[in-house]
């Protein structure tokens, strides 16, 4: 196929690629958005070159990204202390990054999309996965806004996530988007729609769709209850570290604390750094922390920072305590995944200045994965930007987490639509590994998530709550699902696919040029 030139309408079309993926997501949540967003990129790449495909792709994904992730302006200037001039390229930075993706994805598409039929249908999807999987490691990783996260709210669909992940609903919206791509190809040629492709699509739909309603109806047996508490102090992020503030909050979290008295509760939850100073800190605040758990008469998550003498040097650590009634520190695990420009500044021991960068000290990484018991289950914490990594919550799950709890400090995202969208990626933790997940956030959204990642009660944005939910325990034989027992095995099998299936496209046309 000749080449054609790229003009300001393919831009344009580029551009509405990106919106639609915007809208897709929360706050907007026109999730059947996602199932044709990709569709006017596709159409305006066609004949077009590798680099020209290349541009475009780039171009659709800056619109996108700086529509979905325009709070880290918010977030690195508030949580970071990050001077707001330097905010706006970290945010810009980001954002090209992110694009980078998109543009490799219509680059490659590019040599793909004159062969039409079945290695087009095959091959975007599974290049789309391969990208977003890639996207999750590849310079410590930053996987928020996957595609298949825009379908939380179809439950029916979202439940094949306990055997593919997060990446298998990804790749049925890509599917489909090529799908509609192929069929307006087509129809421009006068050939008639694929029938093939069509057929093998709404086959490949109609078997998910079939698994999720059998799932959401199979009948749960023998299931452990519990009572959860969670306590919602909504403390305002530039107080929040306002040493004079420390007994005010302290005093929130206690009366917050006391509204659950009477409900027989199993554990009572507050949010990442709820306690903001270090825990234990040599002083009186220490008594008054340990002595609440005792007059809830229940055990009490909560997270803190540690200042740890290793050697040496003195380490931070942003960590969850489990207290006991009996004023015990009975687990404590410490953050592993942190929030680069948030908690560390990268490549800091190679430039020392930009440590001085991070408003709340250079966050050190936890090693350890701890598994906190209480007497009738035992869980496992996710602390903040863990909750987007499938692995980690995978891994406290093999250990034997009954539930999962995350706790969280939103206040730095302020009023934008982070909160809403990272509660949403929080929700397939749950359908993956088919475990409850409660959630605890300092100004929302605290919310309760059952095994088919519904979600059962969520608090107010900006509010003070004291929530109470009844959540399940795992199974005595405690079952662990496909994706928890093998992992990522779909995106890798399809980022196999992909490079195998444009590394036949190319070849094949070096050997018909030669």
């Amino acid at each position: 196929m000749k080449s054609s030139r790229v003009n300001t309408l393919d831009y344009f079309w580029a551009a509405f690629s990106g919106v639609l993926m915007v809208i897709s997501f929360p706050v907007f949540n026109l999730w059947p958005a996602a199932w044709f967003f990709l569709v006017p990129l596709l159409v305006c790449i066609r004949g077009k070159s590798g680099k020209e495909a290349f541009f475009l792709g780039a171009f659709a994904g800056v619109i996108a990204y700086l529509g979905l992730i325009y709070w880290v302006v918010v977030a690195v200037h508030r949580y970071g202390n990050i001077l707001l001039p330097l905010a706006i390229p970290i945010l810009l930075l980001l954002v090209m990054y992110l694009s980078l993706y998109w543009g490799a994805f219509t680059f490659l598409a590019s040599y793909a999309q004159e062969k039409g039929g079945w290695i087009v249908l095959l091959a975007f999807p599974a290049l789309w996965v391969g990208l977003e999987y890639l996207r999750s490691f590849l310079l410590s990783g930053f996987p928020w806004a996957l595609v298949g996260y825009s379908q939380y709210l179809n439950t029916p669909l979202v439940q094949i996530a306990d055997i593919t992940g997060v990446y298998g609903v990804s790749f049925l919206v890509i599917l489909i988007n090529t799908l509609f791509f192929l069929w307006i190809v087509r129809w421009k040629g006068r050939k008639g729609l694929p029938l093939q492709g069509t057929i093998f699509t709404f086959v490949l739909l109609a078997l998910a769709v079939a698994y999720g309603y059998w799932r959401i109806n199979v009948p749960v047996e023998g299931e452990k209850r519990l009572q959860i508490g969670v306590v919602q102090g909504n403390i305002a992020q530039d107080v929040k570290w306002d040493k004079g503030f420390q007994r005010k909050t302290l005093t929130i979290y206690r009366n917050l604390t006391r509204e659950l008295e009477g409900q027989s509760l199993a554990l009572i939850v507050w949010p990442e750094t709820a306690l903001p100073s270090y825990f234990p800190s040599g002083t009186e605040l220490d008594g008054k922390v340990l002595a609440i758990p005792q007059e809830a008469g229940t055990y009490l998550l909560f997270g803190s920072l540690l200042c740890k003498k290793e050697g040496e040097k003195r380490k931070t650590y942003n960590s969850a305590y489990l207290l006991a009634p009996s004023r015990r520190i009975i687990g404590r695990y410490d953050k592993s995944h942190l929030v680069p420009f948030g908690e560390y500044i990268p490549f800091s021991s190679l430039f020392p200045f930009f440590n001085s960068l991070v408003g709340i000290g250079n966050i050190s990484p936890g090693k350890e994965k701890v598994i906190f018991q209480l007497p009738r289950g035992d869980f496992g914490v996710l602390i903040c930007f863990e909750v987007i990594f499938p692995e980690l919550c995978r891994d406290f799950v093999r250990k034997d987490a009954d539930f999962m709890v995350t706790i969280t400090n939103d206040a730095w995202f302020g009023k934008t639509s982070a909160p809403y969208q990272h509660l949403a990626q929080a929700t397939f933790r749950a359908i993956e590994n088919r475990v409850w997940l409660v959630r605890a956030a300092n100004t929302g959204i605290s919310a309760f998530v059952d095994p088919l990642g519904r979600i059962t009660m969520a608090s107010g944005l900006f509010t003070q709550e004291a929530l109470t939910g009844e959540i399940g325990l795992r199974g005595e034989d405690k079952e662990l699902t496909f994706y928890t027992r093998y992992g990522d095995v779909f995106a890798i099998f399809c980022s196999l696919m992909g490079i195998s299936l444009v590394g036949y496209v190319i070849l094949r046309r070096k050997v018909m040029w030669s």
